[in-house]
């Protein structure tokens, strides 16, 4: 590992740290008024922000990137309007940071408390998206944690702008100095580096694909907050209003299909397979939809593409979507929790008692009952923003809002109490 990066990562480690410690002790309306500050930063920095995205871009293309990663990486006039306005939205949320979680006293007379804390440092590791890097420092901020952000070499001319739009316009209204630093590197190296350095981060957070999430949790040395995969189910039940089941399908899986809780394989009970499956089949199809199916499936839609042992594990990404006819809720819910990513998984049912057993026996982070899978989202469970979705069960689980980047403490108080 270069000795160079290594040294000025473990830099900004130090300075991190420090910067924490400054961040503890800011008020919610400081804060606020900080966020504010770094949007009027990314509004009056836009010129440069649009030029050096535009970099990017060029770059990009000249790559052969796609072009749906190119309209990932594409900034406009529009685009960052949205991302200094979900900074001010942000200051608009409730600050968790000193919430008092509990409270009680000891028959000594001893006070305790247990009062929500920033988790001190946090690390963001990401990929394509240049929106991330004011996302994730606007919503550590909050909750008053010093970030170091490392994004990706396709968009490293965007993140550097960004991230030196929120430093400078924060500057203005008080923000602590390396409170937000971005990593200059976008070598490997980098990654290795950040994942090393447990005496200065607390906690790592990796957003992209499968690869970077495994080696940044194969290296790290402190907690990583991570999801590997979206494979998402959709169980049709026999009781099922079969017009729903089609709607709630076709939006999970076309709404947009590129993202971690679209729907990637329909299951659907054996006892109404040969009326609903031709219905919804057409419907998807209607939608660009490309069918995989297994051989129960097959001999009712012959021209089904067969369904390998490999697609029932796969997240496409894209308009493919996997069939598979089981015999009742318990084959549903044995096939979800063996093949599935434990991220979103839903029933369409009209009995309650079978959504309960649904719900109470799917080991997922987001269980769901006639819905859209598309709803396992920060801002659709009204947490107003998130910093990814989480499919660990310590410490944050499912989409993570402001309240999962703290931590907590136990504040003891007494009046001169000494052990017996």
């Amino acid at each position: 590992m270069s000795e160079e990066i290594t040294q000025k990562i473990h830099q900004m480690g130090a300075q991190a740290r420090a910067a924490s410690y400054k961040l503890s002790l800011l008020s919610s309306e400081e804060k606020n008024t900080i966020l504010g500050a770094m949007a009027d930063g990314i509004r009056a920095n836009s010129e440069e922000i649009l030029s050096e995205n535009q970099k990017d871009l060029q770059s990009g293309s000249t790559k052969g990137l796609s072009s749906a990663m190119l309209d990932r990486l594409l900034l406009d006039g529009p685009r960052l309007e949205a991302i200094a306005s979900a900074l001010e939205h942000v200051a608009t949320l409730p600050d968790p940071v000193g919430q008092v979680l509990d409270n009680w006293s000891r028959p000594n007379g001893i006070r305790i408390e247990q009062v929500r804390v920033p988790i001190g440092t946090i690390g963001i590791i990401y990929e394509s998206r240049p929106n991330v890097t004011a996302d994730a420092a606007g919503l550590c901020f909050k909750t008053g944690n010093a970030t170091i952000l490392r994004g990706g070499s396709e968009a490293i001319h965007s993140n550097r702008a960004i991230a030196a739009a929120l430093q400078e316009g924060g500057a203005k209204a008080g923000l602590p100095e390396h409170s937000i630093q971005l990593i200059p590197f976008t070598d490997r190296e980098s990654v290795a580096a950040m994942a090393g350095m447990d005496q200065w981060l607390d906690l790592i957070i990796p957003r992209g694909g499968k690869g970077l999430i495994e080696t940044v949790v194969s290296l790290a040395r402190m907690p990583v907050i991570k999801h590997y995969d979206g494979i998402c189910h959709l169980f049709v039940e026999k009781s099922a209003d079969q017009e729903m089941a089609i709607e709630i399908a076709v939006n999970s899986k076309t709404h947009k299909p590129g993202v971690c809780n679209a729907l990637e394989t329909l299951l659907i009970e054996k006892s109404i397979a040969s009326e609903f499956l031709p219905k919804v089949v057409k419907t998807l199809r209607e939608n660009s939809v490309e069918l995989r199916g297994c051989e129960t499936s097959r001999s009712i839609v012959s021209d089904l593409i067969p369904a390998t042992q490999e697609d029932w594990s796969t997240e496409y990404l894209e308009k493919i979507l996997s069939i598979k006819i089981v015999d009742d809720l318990t084959e549903a819910v044995a096939h979800i929790n063996t093949y599935g990513s434990h991220h979103t998984d839903c029933i369409v049912t009209s009995v309650e008692s079978q959504a309960e057993k649904f719900l109470h026996s799917v080991d997922s982070a987001c269980v769901m009952h006639n819905v859209s899978t598309r709803f396992a989202d920060g801002g659709e469970f009204g947490f107003g923003a998130e910093i990814g979705i989480s499919t660990d069960k310590l410490h944050a689980r499912g989409p993570m809002g402001l309240r999962e980047l703290t931590s907590y403490q136990y504040r003891i108080r007494g009046n001169g109490q000494t052990k017996a």
